[in-house]
C-alpha cells in the first residue's frame, strides 16, 4: 500500500502553465478561489459500498460557496446521512474558510485552510479522511447523540503544469469535544480538460467542457501513533462537465486501498454558479453596486 502511494506522488512531482480553471476534485483542494461576489450553490452525494462489518450508506450535503475577496473564499456546509437497515439523520455542519496569502500566481501556489464543525458522530460525507479508520456497529440513533467541536486546518499546494493541475493536502484535524490527539490526513491530485481549444460551434459535449484527472487520499494517523497502521487509503479517477456557463456534473468512483476502506465510495454532485450574487443583494437593500 505505501508503495503505491509513493508511486502516486511520483506522478504528481513528474508531471512538468495553464489559465486559471476549476478542477474535479472532490476531496483534493487546489489553489483556485470564487470570484468576489459570486455564489455557488452545489449538492454532493457519497454512496459508501459496504464490505464485511459495514453497511451500505447514502450521505448527502450542500454546499454554499461565497467568493468575499480574490483571495477568500468562505463556504458553509449542511451534511446528513441514511444508512441501509438503520435511519436516516441530519450530521451537523461546517463552516469553512480559504485565503490565499499570494497576491500573484506562482509555480506553487500555497492556500490556507481552516474549517469549524459543528458535527456528530453519524457523519458520512467523507470530505476528507484523517487519522485511524473505525467500523462502527452502533446505530444512527445513538451516534447522533454524540456532539463533536472540531476544528480542521489543511495547507494546500497547487501548481499548473502546461494543461495539468497538481495539488497536494496535507490536514490536521483537532476534536475539542473529546481528550483526543491530533488526527492526520493527506489528499493528492492531478487533472487536466481534455482539451484547450474551443470549438467553433456551441457544443455541450465537446472535449474542452470535460475535465478529468485522479485523486488519492487517507489517513496518516494521529499523535497517538503516526502512520500508515491501520488507516483508509483511496483512488479515485475524477471528471467534471461543464453542462453550461455556470453549471458542472461531477462524477468519482473511489476505490478503497486497505481492508479497512469502503471497498468502492460513489461520489457525484452538481453545482451552480449564480455571478454577482453580492451586487444583487446590495441592490435589494439599497447599497451600492
Amino acid at each position: 500500500m505505501t508503495a503505491r502511494i509513493i508511486a502516486f506522488a511520483v506522478l504528481l512531482s513528474s508531471a512538468v502553465h495553464l489559465h486559471a480553471q476549476e478542477a474535479p476534485y472532490f476531496v483534493t483542494y487546489d489553489h483556485h478561489m470564487e470570484e468576489p461576489g459570486n455564489l455557488e450553490i452545489a449538492t454532493w452525494s457519497t454512496v459508501g459500498i459496504p464490505r464485511d462489518g459495514q453497511k451500505l450508506f447514502f450521505a448527502p450535503f450542500s454546499e454554499f460557496e461565497y467568493g468575499v475577496t480574490a483571495r477568500w473564499t468562505a463556504e458553509l456546509y449542511l451534511e446528513g446521512q441514511a444508512t441501509s437497515g438503520d435511519s436516516a439523520v441530519f450530521t451537523g455542519w461546517r463552516l469553512e474558510n480559504r485565503f490565499k496569502p499570494l497576491k500573484r500566481e506562482h509555480w506553487i501556489n500555497p492556500i490556507l485552510y481552516f474549517e469549524y464543525e459543528g458535527i456528530n458522530e453519524a457523519t458520512k460525507i467523507l470530505k476528507e479522511v484523517v487519522g485511524n479508520a473505525e467500523v462502527s456497529s452502533e446505530r444512527n440513533a445513538d451516534l447522533a447523540r454524540v456532539h463533536a467541536h472540531e476544528l480542521e486546518a489543511k495547507l494546500i499546494l497547487s501548481s499548473n503544469i502546461h494543461d495539468w493541475n497538481v495539488s497536494e493536502n496535507f490536514i490536521v484535524e483537532k476534536n475539542l469535544s473529546a481528550k483526543e490527539g491530533f488526527e492526520f490526513g493527506y489528499a493528492l491530485g492531478v487533472s487536466r480538460p481534455l482539451s484547450k481549444v474551443a470549438s467553433g460551434a456551441e457544443c455541450r459535449f465537446c472535449r474542452e467542457n470535460f475535465n478529468v484527472g485522479a485523486e488519492l487520499y487517507g489517513g496518516l494517523g494521529s499523535t497517538n501513533g503516526f502512520g500508515l497502521h491501520s488507516t483508509a487509503h483511496y483512488l479515485a479517477p475524477v471528471i467534471a462537465w461543464q453542462v453550461s456557463d455556470n453549471s458542472s456534473i461531477h462524477f468519482s468512483p473511489s476505490f478503497g486501498l486497505t481492508n479497512v476502506s469502503y471497498p468502492v465510495l460513489l461520489r457525484f454532485g452538481y453545482a451552480y454558479e449564480i455571478r454577482g450574487f453580492g451586487s444583487k443583494v446590495a441592490r435589494m437593500f439599497g447599497g451600492r453596486q
